[in-house]
């Protein structure tokens, strides 16, 4: 009886010792691994690639560079396979990392851009309604605020966006804000092209050079190294409403009222 109960225990040993192996990846030469082994999310196609690949004797580098995936899912889905023989110099070997780096970079770009383009198309029209709410939040961010030790109930608008710029110039156009109320600043540091971000902001707001006052330098320190250079960098721009104390005021107080509109519960909010 004691022969028998060792022997069962022997076995269940054996057994659970070679689930271990089989999850650790160490599988009998030419065994595929089962079906629990292969990553969910992998994608086939990729994953049937890059077996074929590696069959033929291909390095990972060498297959990233041809599919753009990880290193890391490559070895997850041949590891069971043969490995090849190295028959490259390290100057070879490196050249074909680095462009296998470089797919898996555009690869990472080319998705980047598809989310974007899917999220912006997702927007769509708006209502006045929601181009109004937006540009209360939208000043309430950027904009200057009237302070009880410093009353200035004037809108005040400054952004380096354009599309910051032109959003918020829209939002004008909604309230019915005339054009020539309006009066432009461009702020940009000495060292830059000032003259071509003159332009660039007066094409942008399509109004004429009398809209503008004079350009606001800002004084090179040259202990600062300056990232924002370049031809895309072209200061801020700074949009001023003449006559507007009672926009400032409409502005606050519809800010405060879209606080209270989404901080009330849901089915309590006053029609």
């Amino acid at each position: 009886m004691t022969h028998a109960t060792g022997k069962h225990t022997d076995v269940e040993d054996l057994r659970e010792r070679a689930v271990a192996l089989r999850r650790e990846g160490h599988l009998p030469e030419g065994e595929p691994p089962p079906a629990w082994m292969k990553r969910p999310n992998a994608k086939d196609d990729l994953r049937a690639r890059a077996r074929e690949l590696r069959l033929q004797g291909w390095t990972y580098d060498r297959i990233q560079a041809e599919l753009g995936c990880s290193k890391s899912s490559i070895s997850l889905w041949v590891r069971d396979l043969p490995k090849p023989e190295r028959k490259r110099t390290r100057e070879e070997a490196s050249a074909i990392a680095r462009r296998g780096w470089e797919a898996t970079l555009r690869l990472r770009d080319e998705e980047r851009q598809r989310t974007k383009e899917t999220a912006k198309q997702a927007v769509g029209a708006l209502s006045p309604r929601e181009l109004f709410l937006l540009g209360v939040g939208l000043y309430w961010a950027e904009g200057g605020k009237d302070k009880p030790y410093d009353r200035r109930e004037n809108v005040c608008f400054v952004n380096s966006d354009p599309g910051m710029i032109e959003v918020f110039l829209a939002w004008l156009d909604l309230l019915g804000v005339e054009r020539d109320r309006l009066r432009f600043t461009v702020m940009i540091h000495e060292s830059a092209d000032v003259a071509g971000a003159e332009r660039y902001w007066a094409d942008l707001v399509e109004a004429d050079r009398s809209a503008f006052n004079k350009t606001t330098l800002k004084r090179h320190n040259p202990r600062t190294v300056r990232k924002n250079t370049g031809t895309a960098y072209r200061g801020c721009l700074v949009i001023k409403v003449r006559r507007s104390a009672d926009l400032y005021r409409r502005i606050e107080g519809s800010w405060y009222g879209i606080v209270l509109g989404a901080t009330q519960p849901i089915g309590k909010m006053s029609d």
